[in-house]
């Protein structure tokens, strides 16, 4: 299943063809996080374990869950693996194809949809659980991406997702700098982040616009869970150090569930 390119927004083309591009720098990680099995699971740019951000519910037996923007899926690997029945999709063929080849590898099928977060091809409240770890919640525009999250998902379903930090983004140069202890751009304004060495198109919104972008939308924030590495972990990542982290947050969990 997949969608046609001369429907889709600018920036959807634009980072279809850098993670197409990129997949091949991913394999690695997607090979590593889908052999991590329940209770070991890893999370964000410095592999924070599951058992000190405790991101994903305690029960998830039964549950309908989609991963918005799920690279090589492994994060619907861990879901399946707890107990639920999950859909990916994601902008990135090239990204599936690695997400596939696992699938066969470790005996765990599910469905895999090439296509855009902000538009599912799936009926009104479909699911129980939406999830994104540095997929749609950065690469799609959350003012789409977010009330198609509230339309995906049945009352009290529950939206969880993982992205940059805010003073993080609002302390890089670029995306293969390491941040400064200097806030670089504004904070209002904040949005459609273009970076100077490729074709891609992030999102990044403030505090309020997230919380008034998320009760726009339906839901109730539940939680913010601001990110902490421990101090011995290490990162391939060369856009923050550790030092850096460990005084600021790089990452940020919001959960938010949609009223009933």
């Amino acid at each position: 299943m997949t969608d046609a390119v001369d429907d889709l927004p600018d920036y959807v083309r634009r980072n279809r063809t850098e993670w197409d591009s990129w997949a091949p720098d991913f394999v690695a990680n997607g090979e590593r996080s889908w052999a991590l099995q329940p209770g070991n699971e890893k999370w964000g740019v410095f592999d924070i374990p599951e058992s000190h951000v405790h991101l994903l519910p305690d029960d998830l037996e039964g549950l309908d869950t989609i991963e918005l923007g799920c690279g090589t899926g492994y994060v619907s690997a861990w879901l399946a693996r707890r107990g639920a029945r999950p859909v990916g999709i994601d902008n990135s063929e090239a990204q599936l194809a690695t997400a596939r080849r696992l699938q066969h590898e470790h005996d765990l099928e599910f469905p895999l949809i090439h296509g855009n977060a902000e538009s599912v091809p799936y009926p009104d409240a479909s699911f129980d659980l939406a999830i994104s770890e540095y997929g749609a919640s950065i690469c799609a525009d959350p003012r789409r991406w977010i009330p198609e999250a509230a339309r995906l998902l049945r009352p009290g379903g529950r939206l969880i997702f993982l992205v940059n930090g805010l003073l993080l983004m609002l302390c890089m140069p670029d995306a293969e700098a390491p941040a400064t202890n200097e806030m670089l751009r504004p904070y209002f304004g904040l949005g459609r982040l273009e970076w100077s060495e490729d074709t891609s198109v992030d999102f990044h919104l403030g505090y309020g616009d997230w919380i008034r972008t998320l009760r726009g939308s339906g839901f109730e924030v539940e939680d913010l869970v601001e990110l902490q590495p421990g101090p011995d972990a290490t990162t391939e990542f060369p856009f923050v150090t550790l030092e850096w982290a460990r005084r600021w947050p790089c990452e940020e969990v919001w959960k938010a569930r949609k009223r009933d």
